[in-house]
């Protein structure tokens, strides 16, 4: 997969002021609004204005009350106090149908549609064609497939929702809110899972609505891409709104400050350590979506993957954990040649797989944070096939402290957690069961760079422990300043191999790419 930045490509980096200039005053604002769980504050009293046809950023880091803030304007929970007003007149946002009909939309992070209904089934939801109470399905596919080619989005109408791909069901959810009259509009994460053609388009589109007087709130740990779209942005910290700033009058550092009281310098932490010996070796291993990879991860080393989507990263990784048979080659761990048919045999070697996906591939969303901790643990907690109590609290308590990980409670569901501390609780199950190889695909998705710092810092304590990484990311400089070695794939095959900073990032995207980039800044360079 690849997320880049995008906004360096969607235009010269003027706003669009004229809906702005015409319309000064706010159109939605809030005054003392809070939010309160059983005596934890999640939302302190706010005060904030959103002017109309501006693009607003918030930024701060998970649990900092982003996701609270977005409940409360989309009428999914009530506010414990303060009020609300549209236009200058009072609101009470109690359901998000009110929400809707006042022009207040969300696309969040993690897509909240139907996999199993069609593209078009899913832009109409609600609002189907019907005739004599019959269902139109050809009629909404043609008029959704005009939808998405007005929109610039080079999508099938008539394809099942699930077999596309994470990103371009995004685009499928903003389409669907882009065409329900929204006039206030919330981006939770929009590009996290975009490619980078994805991420053009999708900002094309940002920017035409914002031309329409549309008023944009961007929520993105991505500052690259605030400080090219938005024209202010407020910084949240422990539920507080810390401030807001015109974009022009600041700048990243003060931002970060903000929002972690650290600077940008300490975010990526890396320790050297004297590699050991060989975890996981593949000789010429090839499977679905990839072929002949060869490559070594010894003790306290990060091996790094990097490449654009579909270029056979995650297909490996999960054919080594066992996901999906092998075709050829081999798979050899610690030196022993070994046959790893189910995700069974590679959990029992001592192998864990963060996936891409928390949502969906990593964590039981509707069951507690204990459970999914302790997952893959619960034979050494149990006797005779009974569950320890105590054990399990214990275990559950240790990780959740050690990680920081913000709950109320370790039964609280892992639903109800900030994508940040659902990621720590990915990372934390297998750290319980004390593999010896950790694979870690997008680990850092989704999450604030105080959370990144914290991710990364763990890194540095499984490499003190003798353990071996692979890291897969679509951020280049992520896996620039953090692998030992970098492994480049293109189209199912690794195209070239770099130790730590030998290669430039432009010469490791060209790699990526095939071809020279048009931009470097598409690496994240700077």
């Amino acid at each position: 997969m690849e997320t880049q930045n995008f906004a360096s490509q969607s235009g010269n980096g003027t706003h669009a002021t004229a809906a702005i200039m015409a319309a000064d005053s706010p159109i939605l604002e809030l005054k003392g609004l809070e939010k309160q769980y059983f005596g934890t504050h999640a939302l302190k009293p706010t005060d904030l204005a959103f002017k109309a046809g501006e693009i607003h950023a918030i930024v701060g880091e998970n649990g900092a009350g982003k996701s609270t803030l977005i409940k409360l304007l989309t009428g999914v929970i009530p506010r414990t106090g303060g009020d609300v007003y549209w236009r200058g007149e009072p609101v009470a946002l109690g359901t998000p149908i009110e929400a809707i009909k006042h022009g207040i939309n969300a696309v969040h992070q993690e897509v909240v549609l139907c996999p199993h209904l069609s593209v078009a089934a899913n832009i109409f939801l609600g609002e189907e064609h019907l005739r004599f109470g019959l269902l139109r399905h050809r009629n909404m596919v043609r008029d959704a497939q005009k939808i998405l080619d007005d929109l610039g989005f080079d999508l099938p109408a008539h394809a099942t929702l699930s077999d596309l791909t994470i990103g371009q069901q995004q685009l499928i959810a903003t389409a669907r809110a882009a065409t329900r009259g929204a006039r206030f509009l919330i981006f939770d994460e929009p590009t996290a899972y975009l490619t980078r053609k994805e991420g053009m388009q999708l900002f094309a589109l940002i920017r035409r609505m914002q031309a329409n007087g549309v008023t944009i709130v961007y929520i993105s740990h991505r500052m690259e891409e605030v400080f090219e779209l938005a024209d202010r942005v407020s910084v949240l910290r422990d539920g507080t709104l810390v401030g807001t700033r015109d974009i022009a009058d600041t700048n990243e550092n003060e931002l970060i400050a903000m929002m972690i009281n650290r600077s940008i310098e300490q975010i990526y932490h890396k320790d050297s350590f004297e590699f050991g010996k060989s975890i996981l070796e593949t000789r010429n291993l090839s499977g679905k979506g990839f072929e002949n990879i060869s490559l070594t991860v010894r003790e306290g080393e990060i091996v790094g993957l990097y490449g654009l989507i579909g270029a056979g990263r995650s297909e490996f990784v999960t054919t080594v954990f066992g996901r999906h048979p092998k075709s050829s080659g081999s798979i050899l761990w610690k030196g022993e040649e070994v046959d790893i048919r189910r995700e069974k045999d590679a959990i029992k070697l001592g192998i864990a797989l963060a996936p891409e996906s928390r949502r969906d591939q990593g964590l039981c969303l509707s069951l507690p944070v204990s459970l999914n901790l302790n997952l893959p643990v619960y034979p050494k907690l149990s006797r005779g096939g009974i569950i320890s109590k105590s054990k399990e609290s214990a275990q559950a308590d240790r990780q959740i402290a050690d990680l920081r990980i913000k709950t109320s409670t370790r039964s609280a569901s892992a639903a109800s957690l900030s994508g940040g501390n659902q990621q720590k609780i990915v990372i934390g199950k297998w750290l319980n069961h004390g593999a010896k190889l950790f694979i870690f695909d997008e680990p850092t998705v989704g999450v604030d760079v105080g959370t990144k710092a914290e991710i990364y810092r763990l890194f540095s304590a499984l490499l003190s422990q003798g353990a071996g990484i692979i890291l897969i990311s679509s951020y280049l400089p992520e896996v620039y300043e953090l692998a030992d070695k970098l492994h480049v794939f293109r189209r199912g095959e690794m195209v070239a191999s770099h130790q730590f900073k030998s290669a430039s990032h432009e010469d490791i995207l060209t790699k990526a790419l095939g071809s020279a980039p048009a931009n470097p800044i598409l690496s994240g360079e700077s």
